[in-house]
């Protein structure tokens, strides 16, 4: 089933799982997220050599933060809005607000990936699955995680161990492609984009896995 986005001036249809030819465009990626997915997405600042884009020395985070003069691009934007928007700011990163359509489970890479190939073998419920040029796998799961993580880790008995697992909160922001370097392990899908799995199913592997990696 195909799902259509825009306008009558520049109408596009995409169908979920279908796979685009070359590279996504930033305005078709970002026309996706608002419009299939539901999500919110800000133009952010782009990170070159260690710097922020945003010109602001000591930046605390650089290319991880919505560029104060554009405005967010809001779910339900159609290719025309967001192809106005994206005018405004050509280049700019793609960057998905946390806490409102989902919140994210943050590891290690290496991690990330071997609890993802487990997570997968145990047949449990997946959500999108990300990786991230600062060696970070980003899973999204249902909102609320950030605030329910230290009561989910201490029921599961994991409260006291050195965990390389963070869950980001409401007001902090995630990259998605096409953002530089940042690539899908789990791509979105309709139903995982709109029904992420709850944080407590996958936290135990991700805890366990987490534990065991190296230092």
């Amino acid at each position: 089933m195909g799902f259509t986005i825009g306008s009558s001036r520049g109408i596009r249809e995409i169908r979920p799982g279908s796979r685009r030819r070359g590279r996504a465009t930033e305005v078709t990626a970002v026309a996706e997220y608002t419009g299939l997915w539901g999500w919110d997405v800000a133009p952010g600042a782009r990170e070159l050599s260690g710097q922020c884009s945003c010109g602001e020395p000591g930046c605390p985070a650089p290319g991880a933060h919505p560029l104060d003069f554009a405005p967010e691009v809001p779910a339900g934007a159609t290719l025309d809005e967001v192809g106005k928007a994206w005018a405004e700011c050509p280049g700019a990163a793609v960057l998905l607000p946390v806490g409102r359509s989902f919140d994210i489970l943050d590891v290690a890479a290496p991690a990330g990936r071997r609890a993802l190939v487990r997570l997968e073998r145990m047949g449990l419920p997946l959500g999108p699955v990300s990786t991230t040029p600062a060696g970070r796998t980003h899973f999204f799961v249902a909102p609320g995680a950030a605030a329910e993580l230290p009561g989910l880790l201490y029921r599961m008995g994991w409260d006291d161990a050195d965990l390389d697992l963070v869950c980001p909160g409401p007001g902090e922001y995630v990259p998605a492609p096409p953002s530089a370097d940042v690539h899908w392990l789990r791509p979105p899908s309709l139903d995982t984009a709109t029904r992420p799995p709850e944080a407590r199913l996958l936290l135990g592997t991700l805890a366990y896995i987490c534990h065991r990696a190296p230092t």
